[in-house]
């Protein structure tokens, strides 16, 4: 399945129904009056955030949606029907943002979240609502009130825990393999990985989150180089970032801030998140060669750094234990805020 995060649709919700002039005529009746009924109200356009879903390529075929139209009223009293509503089912983690996309009209971050976008119209009255003792024949009925019609934009945030960034080839993907049952593309070449990829990592029965693997970045990115910053919005919700640095590179350090300048750059508070700095790749040089690398991460950083391997799995479960005991030190953060469980993410 093709990965799409964001897209540009049209909604309009229904008109309603006019409301009926009809009058009651019966044989031995001489005075019926009035029984034109009321129109029915126009659909809404609803959305609705949904489990199974990680991509907005739904949305990539069809961007109109149009709530079904009230049903004019009828004589002797009879009401037409509501209009259909239309329900937009999207991934959890989607953003719903104007047509400038400079407003945010609503964040479904949680499972079930369902949220009215364009509201139906209301169905006119018949005549029979107008009789009176002055006037007890009304020629007259109202319309339906028009429905609502709008432009929006969907940004899907993927809902993950911990990400990983680095440069291209830093190991990402392969560390995702090896921490989880995700499957991503793997080769020798930049680029690799197009599109953010997600793992469920599970230590024990209690103890499981989910890691996103993003493309990685290079100097320029947040000028548009290689693939931009388009995915880093997808490591907003995160509550650290796991930073893998390849340690067959020469400079080490400058890999490093390459990443770190992109990632301030950006914005969004990614620059100010929790961080754990590791060395993947480490089965591939020598012990005092590695040493030597590391000890230059160090001093540049002001950080301890892990070493780790996809390849060996050597590092592996430490690094996740460290991402774990993070997660669950913001989730008490958020807690002890008066967060409620959905929203402890940023």
């Amino acid at each position: 399945m093709k990965f799409l995060d964001q897209c540009k649709i049209y909604i309009r919700s229904g008109n309603g129904g006019g409301g009926a002039v009809s009058f009651r005529r019966e044989k031995y009746i001489e005075y019926g009056g009035p029984d034109g009924g009321d129109g029915g109200r126009g659909g809404d356009v609803w959305i609705e955030a949904v489990e199974g879903l990680n991509t907005l390529i739904d949305f990539r075929y069809s961007q109109h949606f149009k709530a079904g139209t009230g049903i004019h009223g009828m004589g002797r009293n009879r009401h037409g029907a509501a209009g259909e509503d239309v329900v937009l089912r999207v991934p959890v983690g989607t953003e719903v943002l104007d047509e400038e996309r400079e407003a945010l009209i609503v964040d479904l971050d949680h499972p079930g979240q369902r949220v009215l976008l364009a509201k139906g119209g209301n169905g006119g009255w018949g005549n029979d609502r107008f009789k009176g003792p002055i006037n007890q024949a009304p020629y007259h009925a109202n319309p339906g009130q028009d429905g609502e019609e709008h432009v929006i934009w969907l940004r899907l945030k993927l809902i993950a825990d911990v990400g990983l960034a680095g440069l291209p080839n830093a190991g990402k993907s392969t560390f995702l393999a090896a921490a989880s049952a995700a499957r991503p593309k793997i080769a020798d070449y930049p680029f690799t990985t197009l599109a953010p990829n997600l793992g469920i990592v599970d230590l024990s029965s209690e103890e499981r989150f989910v890691l996103a693997d993003i493309p990685g970045l290079i100097d320029g990115a947040s000028e548009g180089a290689g693939l931009g910053t388009r995915f880093l919005g997808h490591v907003e919700r995160t509550a650290v970032l796991v930073h893998l640095v390849d340690c067959t590179q020469t400079d080490v350090v400058e890999a490093w801030r390459t990443v770190r300048r992109e990632l301030e750059a950006y914005g969004s508070g990614l620059g100010d998140k929790s961080e754990i700095l590791a060395l993947s790749k480490v089965d591939a040089l020598d012990a005092d060669t590695l040493q030597m690398q590391k000890d230059a991460l160090e001093d540049a950083s002001g950080r301890p750094v892990s070493l780790v391997s996809g390849v060996s799995g050597q590092g592996v479960r430490d690094l996740l234990r460290e991402s774990w005991r993070q997660v669950l030190a913001r989730r008490a953060e958020a807690k002890a805020a008066g967060e409620t469980a959905e929203d402890w993410r940023p």
